[in-house]
């Protein structure tokens, strides 16, 4: 008994007295909650309390009351902790305890426990004392919810931020203020910074180091190295300008261009040149501005060309193609302090370069432009010209002056190095010169018997002979008869023909109006007319021009000199066939020969005087008889005089 008292006391913090009657029983100290509605705190605990015979609720004994009415007096006690009034708590723990004592929790009956079965007196005080306990019970109740109501509303209002949106947008006006601030501060400062900046100042011009020397003295060994480059070049100002766009084989020294720009002239169009040579495809009709011209040229209407003296084209092809050499230029590793100089550093996709100030080379004499007259003389140094070098001695950039060109400035893409081919009149694409094979050999002797069998062929001619002479012709040839008769064109007088027949008898030549000779054009004539004209023939025995010798190298087709002196050049195509092209011949009068593997001739090339080849193409035909040739004037006896024996 004093045990269980002590523990009240240590739960409630007040001191209870048990019941002084001796015939009550034990005191228990039962809180029964007698009100017709739960507690706010029952309802509010995240515990619910156990009911009677559930799991965990104990047998419903005295014992198990006990239990209960001590649960029930902890979770009044911490409710009342809860909401800060332990005064009230400790009361309403003794108004409670006190009231119920002996009272069952199960039913919740208002029968008095401590009643005694046979004194009136007792029962009637018993009864007074337990409607006083209960009366006082539910005033500490109501006290206890008002109490609950009045300190939970604070929580809740608390709880919930009825000021949330005001503030929040308060908040978001505050930032974007900051951020508006911030930018207008940050674009004042870099303008004020911008006024006020000043770039720092470039680094003076100064003479070479050595290694800088080295590297300008190396850059025509590295161009020849580098075997092309594409190349963007505009030479001239105003009217007289040109602009060339295209490629340089250094290797080969070739050039493959084209030519635009308001002072491009008749040179307008495709160009290529190969050395000393220089053949164009003009087109009056293209636009002014120049693009990079096809890999594979075209096929037809190339020419021999000579650039008009002091045409300012001339000095610019030159210097492309001497900016190129086998070994360094000792003249700029030498040069004087004073010319050649390091000017700037740029910085450009390829790298950094070097700007460097310094002659012109002239180690080198400069290619010739015309056939037959003296070479262009490469331009002379000028202090002015500037190189833009990169650390490995290549070429990006060339400004110079020219005299008869002003200023040249010429751009080098070191990464477009396609692989070009010269047209036919440059020799076509090279190749491996080598001795022919056993069945090669055959195929060549057995070549003019072979041509007999044909009988003969239609013919077409592509005559690059001179600079101021580009032949075209049509006509027939037989090797049975061993005749030829074509209609030929120069491309300088398109309104004119020169018939040409050949026979063993000799060669005659005959000039017509175009009309009168089969018509067609100057780059594509018609066959001559047939019969052949009675008039107007020019009969010799024999001519040594190279077109003389082309026609008469087609008739005795086959004749290409001793065994082995033949070599192949190249495989190529022809008349959609692979050929195997072999040259033979004489240096001075190199012939090639267009064999296919069937061994039939289809086409004859011969180098002439002006560096060019002439080409006679060949296809197989039947060929209409042809009256012989008139017989050249036999000259005449001396008329024996009167009397003379």
């Amino acid at each position: 008994m004093r045990t269980r008292v002590v523990a009240l006391e240590a739960q409630t913090g007040r001191r209870e007295r048990p019941c002084s009657s001796p015939r009550c029983l034990p005191a228990r100290f039962i809180s029964v909650d007698t009100s017709p509605t739960p507690a706010p705190d029952a309802a509010r605990t995240a515990t619910p309390r156990p009911e009677a015979g559930s799991p965990g609720s104990g047998p419903a004994n005295g014992s198990g009351r006990h239990r209960t009415g001590s649960a029930v007096g902890a979770s009044a006690s911490g409710r009342t902790n809860d909401i800060k009034n332990t005064s009230k708590a400790g009361r309403t723990n003794d108004t409670k305890n006190t009231s119920t004592a002996g009272r069952t929790n199960d039913t919740g009956n208002t029968s008095t426990a401590g009643r005694s079965a046979g004194g009136a007196r007792r029962a009637t005080a018993g009864r007074k004392t337990a409607e006083t306990r209960r009366a006082a019970a539910e005033r500490s109740l109501a006290e206890n919810r008002d109490t609950t109501g009045r300190d939970d509303t604070p929580d809740t209002v608390d709880t919930i931020d009825t000021a949330g949106p005001p503030r929040a947008g308060r908040r978001r006006r505050t930032v974007l203020l900051l951020l508006g601030l911030t930018a207008v501060t940050s674009a004042t400062a870099l303008v004020l910074g911008l006024l006020s900046w000043a770039p720092d100042p470039p680094e003076p011009a100064r003479p070479l180091t050595v290694t800088e020397g080295e590297r300008l003295a190396a850059v025509r060994v590295t161009n020849l190295r580098d075997l092309r480059a594409g190349v963007r070049v505009t030479a001239g100002t105003d009217a007289a300008r040109i602009e060339l766009v295209g490629w340089v084989d250094w290797s080969r020294s070739l050039l493959y261009l084209d030519v635009g720009g308001p002072g491009a002239g008749a040179e307008r169009g495709l160009l290529q040149k190969s050395g000393p040579v220089l053949v164009i495809r003009p087109d009056p009709a293209a636009v002014p501005t120049p693009a990079s011209p096809p890999l594979m040229p075209p096929a037809d209407r190339w020419r021999l060309h000579r650039l008009a003296p002091g045409a300012h084209l001339a000095p610019v092809l030159d210097l492309l193609l001497d900016l190129a050499a086998d070994r360094p230029d000792t003249t700029t590793r030498t040069a004087p302090s004073d010319a050649a100089r390091w000017i700037a550093r740029e910085t450009v996709p390829a790298g950094p370069l070097d700007v460097i100030q310094a002659p012109l080379p002239t180690g080198a004499p400069a290619a010739s432009t015309a056939i037959g007259t003296p070479s262009a003389a490469t331009p002379a140094p000028d202090g002015q010209t500037r190189y833009w070098l990169d650390q490995d001695a290549r070429l990006h950039k060339l400004v110079t002056r020219l005299p008869g060109a002003g200023p040249v400035t010429m751009i080098f893409n070191r990464a477009d190095r396609p692989t070009l081919r010269p047209v036919d009149a440059l020799g076509g694409r090279p190749g491996l010169p080598r001795a022919l094979t056993d069945a090669e050999q055959r195929r060549l002797d057995r070549l003019p018997a072979r041509l007999r069998a044909h009988g003969g062929a239609t013919v077409t001619l592509t005559a690059p002979v001179g600079t101021d002479t580009n032949l075209r012709g049509a006509g027939w040839l037989s090797w049975t008869a061993g005749t030829a008769y074509l209609a030929v064109a120069d491309l300088g007088v398109p309104d004119r023909r020169t018939l040409l027949r050949r026979d063993a008898a000799g060669l005659a030549r005959a000039d017509l109006p175009a009309a009168d000779a089969g018509g067609g054009t100057a780059e594509a004539p018609a066959r001559p007319p047939l019969p052949p004209p009675a008039g107007g023939w020019r009969v010799s025995r024999s001519a040594r021009d190279d077109l003389s010798v082309l026609v008469d190298a087609a008739i005795a087709a086959g004749s290409v000199g001793q065994r082995g002196a033949a070599v192949r050049v190249r495989e190529d195509v022809a008349a959609g066939r692979a050929v195997d092209v072999i040259e033979s011949g004489p240096a001075d009068a190199r012939l090639r020969y267009w064999l296919d593997r069937d061994g039939s001739l289809r086409r004859l090339e011969l180098r002439t005087d002006g560096g060019a080849w002439a080409h006679l193409d060949l296809w197989p035909a039947v060929v209409p008889r042809l009256a012989a040739n008139p017989r050249p004037p036999s000259p005449r006896s001396p008329t024996p005089r009167p009397g003379a024996r």
